[in-house]
């Protein structure tokens, strides 16, 4: 079983920046494929971005993609979201998820919620205008 805790919300001016960051505890196998999605208020929740496990591979949503970067530390356990250049319409409660998947980690896949296994709590991002 993982645990993720989401962390680094908060409210801030449009044009400013945030990093999240998504801690997972309760394996010792840190091998997980993971993501970030949002979810806007009155709207479905959408694919943000993803890293694999060696984080060799990135994926981003057409409308983050030059403002905002996925990492990770292996060694702490823990991805990170440096979100840049906020906008309004980046407002939303954002959910790190974790998989262990084997399917190939490409981009439908890493997108598709259906793929990961775990989820954390979510951490509320207000940008105001």
């Amino acid at each position: 079983q993982v645990q993720l805790v989401e962390s680094g919300g908060g409210l801030v001016q449009a044009g400013g920046s945030l990093r999240l960051s998504c801690a997972a505890s309760g394996s010792t196998n840190n091998a997980y494929d993971k993501a970030w999605f949002r979810q806007a208020p009155g709207k479905e929740r959408d694919f943000v971005a993803a890293i694999s496990w060696s984080g060799g591979n990135t994926y981003y949503a057409d409308s983050v993609k030059g403002r905002f970067t996925i990492s990770r530390d292996n060694a702490k356990a823990t991805v990170y979201l440096q979100m840049n250049s906020l906008k309004s319409e980046d407002t939303a409660v954002y959910y790190c998820a974790a998989t262990s998947g084997k399917e190939p980690y490409t981009r439908t896949y890493a997108a598709a919620q259906f793929t990961y296994t775990w989820w954390g709590q979510g951490t509320q991002v207000t940008v105001s205008s």
